[in-house]
């Protein structure tokens, strides 16, 4: 039994919200309900769209993100998880204006790439456009020793963006085909494994055939690093 309450601030697209509760009990080592991971999800899709934010064509969605992260206060929990990697792109404002710590998304992708046994190297790396172009990823993975290569703007345009929006649509099987074309052609580019940045990705490449480069699925980072903290191992 632990007193610590994970917060997870979700909506950023549903399904991945909803996957990332699936994941996080899934992960979790447990026998009884009482071994589970105390949690509690705000899904709210209203937020604004980050993409759009990011952009200069729409709202900010600061403070939204913060009033989610109050009202997660108020519920019993101690920190937050948010299962969106574009999200993050606010992390250091939200980190210092808001009333919880927050985990952040690429350093649980970092400890999984250890995890995996890749330390160094090339790996490939498929996100939105916007986190790609905030390089999110590429600065804090490469501090810590990693090449990142990322798929040519001819692909985001044909595969990438489309699938995503595909998932968002709740069209899953449709965005298989074009995310996994995606993960070998950066394979055949040398990477040794394939960070999935954006959440609606892992839900798609779970419909279909299990791809031959290890990919790292920011979910399930996300849930191991809400686990450990809910565990006092943080």
């Amino acid at each position: 039994m632990t007193d610590r309450v994970i917060g997870v601030l979700g909506g950023m697209g549903p399904l991945a919200s909803a996957h990332f509760m699936v994941r996080l009990t899934l992960l979790t080592p447990a026998e009884r309900d009482q071994d589970h991971i105390p949690a509690i999800l705000w899904s709210d899709p209203r937020i604004p769209d980050r993409i759009a934010a990011l952009h200069g064509q729409g709202p900010d969605p600061l403070p939204w993100l913060l009033r989610a992260i109050d009202g997660l206060k108020q519920a019993g929990c101690g920190a937050v998880a948010i299962p969106c990697n574009t999200v993050h792109a606010w992390f250091d404002r939200l980190a210092g204006s808001a009333s919880l710590p927050i985990l952040h998304i690429v350093d649980a992708a970092a400890e999984d790439l250890r995890r995996s046994g890749i330390s160094g190297g090339r790996i490939g790396l498929v996100a939105t456009g916007a986190t790609l172009a905030t390089r999110l990823y590429q600065e804090r993975l490469g501090a810590q020793g990693w090449e990142i290569i990322e798929p040519d703007p001819a692909q985001m345009q044909r595969l990438v963006t489309p699938a995503i929006a595909a998932v968002k649509a709740n069209r899953v099987a449709d965005a298989y085909a074009p995310f996994a074309e995606t993960v070998n052609s950066l394979a055949s580019r040398g990477a040794a494994a394939v960070v999935l940045g954006c959440t609606e990705i892992p839900i798609a490449l779970q419909s279909g055939p299990r791809l031959d480069v290890p990919v790292i699925d920011t979910i399930d980072g996300l849930a191991r690093a809400a686990i450990g903290w809910v565990r006092g191992v943080d």
